[in-house]
Formats: C-alpha cells, structure tokens, sequence
C-alpha cells in the first residue's frame, strides 16, 4: 500500500523534484507485532537528514498518523517514508519547489534463507568505486546510483551482499548495508565523512557494543584490515545483523559477538 501526502493512491506528480533530481531523502524500516522498530531514533534520522538539504521534515504526529492507517491490515511489513522538496518548475533552484511531499509506501517482509542467520553469508568486493561528496555524506538521499550499478555486477544467488569502496580502496559499506568489524579487541566501523550512509542500525550496534564498554574507533578501513578481522558484520533496519563468514579467499567461523548483538537489537526496537 501507498499513501502521498496523506492520500492512499499510488499517482505521482511528474514534476516532483524527488524524481526529476533525486531531490529528498528516505528512511527504511521494519513493523512488526504493530510496532516500528527504533521508531524515534528513525524519525530524529529523517529530521536530520531533511536539515542538511534544506526540506522541512513532516511533523512526527502526522507520519504517525498516517502509518496507522497505512499499517492497519498488515502489522507486519517493511515500511518505507520518502521525503522530497515537492514538486516545482524546470531547473535546479530549490525555491522553485512548493511544499514537500510525503510518501509512505509498505512491502512485505523479505524472506532471507535462514543459514543467513546460523551460517552467516558470502559477499564479493564491487569494481565500482564511490566518490566522495562531504556534503552529503552519510545522508540518506534519493541519489542512490552508485548502489543501483553496483548491485548489477552479480547475479550469483550465493553472494548475499558487494562490498564497496571509495576511490582510496577504503572499504564503506555494502550495497545495502553498513558494516563493522571486531579486530584485536576494538569494535571499528569505516568513516563515513566523505562518503556512504550513516544507518540507524548502525547506530544501534555502536550504541549497544559502548554500552558492553568495549572501545569503539570509527576510522578508515582498508581491505586488508577487513579481511584480518576476527569479526566482520553487515547490518541495516530490515536485515538487522548478519556476519560475513566467506570473502575471496578468506573464510570465518560463525562467531559469538554477531549472536550477541543480533539478540540485543531485537530486545531493544
């Protein structure tokens, strides 16, 4: 189901700014048992990412509003919110925009194998390289081709996830997932200052493995790093965590701190 603007329909006006330039931002997310996994710090996500394009952010109470309605016959879906600078004249200038659109759109549930979970999963590094914008790094925006053209270099159903890279070989995320890694004792996660998405589970996870009192850096990570860790995990709002456990050459052994903190994300939404 779909809802623009609080209107349940699935019509778009043409000359909205978030189709004719990628012109917004959007937050992924999961409801399950009616309740919006990490809903608040979700919304503070959206608020802040609307901040740093210039979009006013819709009222929290209204989103709500609107997702009950949305949610009402399916308590258990994947819930997407996009925001755009609303629909305006030909050109780039942002005050050409009227008011900001909202669309708020479900899907069913993704049905990952299960040997995800208990065996973790196998990932290749994407040829793709990511360019560097400060300005919009780690935002959620609409512009999201890199991801697009990277996720078409494979079609091999055994690889779960690519991992890409910035022009400096740094390893940032996946195509639709952040990643971290457990290394001599210390919980690292790539900056993200120039490049890639900030997600809320990442988010999460830091704030979960801070609260163990383990020493969290957030730096630079280059492949060898990667691939010497102890540990390595992909996460994001749907998939929540998995670890990677097969990367060229390298293999892991499913590990104990992907278990524990898969099962402390799902006691804290």
């Amino acid at each position: 189901m779909m809802m623009i603007n609080g209107v349940q329909t699935d019509k778009l006006d043409a000359l909205d700014r978030g189709l004719m330039y990628g012109d917004g931002v959007f937050r992924t997310m999961v409801m399950r048992n009616s309740s919006v996994f990490w809903w608040d710090i979700q919304y503070k996500k959206l608020q802040d990412d609307c901040a740093a394009l210039g979009i006013t952010c819709p009222g929290k109470e209204c989103l709500e509003s609107e997702l009950a309605v949305l949610t009402a016959q399916t308590p258990e879906c994947v819930i997407k919110i996009v925001v755009t600078r609303g629909v305006g004249l030909r050109g780039y200038t942002a005050n050409l925009a009227q008011q900001p659109t909202r669309i708020l759109s479900t899907s069913p549930l993704p049905g990952f194998p299960a040997e995800y979970i208990d065996k973790g999963v196998k990932v290749r590094v994407c040829d793709l390289r990511l360019s560097y914008q400060p300005r919009l790094a780690g935002i959620k925006h609409l512009n999201r081709l890199e991801n697009v053209l990277a996720r078409t270099e494979w079609t091999d159903a055994e690889i779960a996830e690519g991992l890409l890279l910035d022009a400096r070989d740094n390893v940032i995320s996946g195509t639709m997932s952040n990643i971290s890694l457990l290394k001599e004792g210390v919980f690292i996660t790539p900056d993200l200052s120039l490049c890639g998405i900030a997600g809320v589970a990442r988010q999460r996870i830091m704030e979960i493995v801070a609260g163990w009192g383990w020493r969290i850096r957030i730096q630079p990570v280059s492949l060898s790093m990667l691939i010497e860790a102890e540990e390595v995990l992909l996460s994001n709002s749907v998939i929540g965590v998995w670890q990677i456990t097969e990367l060229q050459e390298k293999i892991w052994q499913p590990g104990n701190l992907t278990k524990k903190i898969r099962c402390v994300l799902h006691e804290s939404h």
